[in-house]
């Protein structure tokens, strides 16, 4: 058939992989909506059943189990604790995981690189509750429960997140910058520290602030480091302090339904607390590739 007499629809074959596109097309619609809304279903309902117990004496009082007496009753310690555990976690791995970055990036070979970022692949998939047993061998056994021991375990978990988030912003930097700054006489560490890290800045605080929001919900790890806690409010980071995973954990396994009240609520407020840290993670990523772009 020459090509005058062919059909103008383009055959048989044609149409078959157009039917094929837009059965995938569909196929991969209908799995973004499905996890999206999974995810609004599991918001409203954690909403639903916690939403009704947050308040004021909520964030600012202290718990009261099995009061048989009208005593406001709150998770004041919970947050407290969380705030010094996930702080602590924060300045242990927030440098180490910046150094291994700029390590990766700007000084290891070729083949120690691809070592390393696999060792951090892996410790990435490591399960939160391995990483707590191993705390707890290593230090909670000769030293005893603590809020360090809590966030030491935390700090392992955020570092392949920080240092990987940190190598791909560093990978954006353009090669002329270093270049520039090499031929004017700048050190090697001088041109990484004084020209190329300010440039990142956005992506470490993303990469950050998406490990805050990860280790933010763990709960594995703190009940083998920082569980063994009472009702008081501590800012000591070497004594246990309460968290609000734990928190979770515990109320939920009360008798008292007034405790499964206030574990929906928590609940509610972490989720609320990763669902903001995220967009706000996702918000400074794209600032920070536009200022990147913007300087090429």
């Amino acid at each position: 058939m020459s090509a005058a007499t062919r059909p103008l629809d383009g055959g048989p074959q044609l149409r078959r992989r157009r039917v094929v596109n837009h059965a995938m097309e569909a196929i991969a619609t209908f799995a973004a909506f499905a996890a999206v809304a999974i995810l609004a279903v599991m918001v409203i309902s954690v909403a639903k059943r916690g939403g009704g117990s947050l308040s004021l004496d909520f964030f600012t009082k202290l718990p009261h189990p099995f009061s048989f007496t009208p005593v406001p009753s709150g998770l004041a310690n919970a947050f407290v604790g969380t705030a010094v555990i996930v702080g602590v976690a924060t300045l242990m791995a927030l440098p180490i995981g910046v150094l291994t970055a700029i390590y990766l990036t700007e000084f290891a070979h070729r083949r120690v690189a691809f070592l390393i970022a696999l060792a951090l692949d892996v410790l990435n998939g490591v399960p939160a509750i391995v990483v707590g047993i191993f705390v707890f061998a290593l230090v909670v056994v000769h030293h005893g429960q603590s809020a360090l021991a809590g966030s030491f375990a935390l700090a392992i978990l955020m570092i392949p997140l920080i240092a990987r988030a940190t190598q791909e912003v560093l990978a954006l930097v353009p090669q002329s910058t270093r270049e520039a700054s090499l031929a004017l006489g700048v050190s090697r560490w001088r041109t990484t520290l004084g020209v190329v890290l300010p440039q990142t800045i956005g992506g470490i605080v993303t990469g950050t602030t998406l490990a805050v929001a990860r280790v933010a919900g763990e709960t594995a790890p703190l009940l083998f480091t920082s569980s063994i806690v009472g009702t008081q409010l501590h800012w000591n980071p070497h004594h246990a302090l309460q968290s609000v995973p734990v928190a979770i954990f515990e109320l939920s396994e009360s008798p008292d339904p007034q405790d499964h009240a206030r574990a929906w609520a928590a609940a509610f407020v972490l989720l609320l607390f990763i669902l903001l840290a995220s967009l706000g993670a996702r918000w400074l990523a794209t600032r920070s590739r536009r200022r990147i772009a913007t300087s090429r």
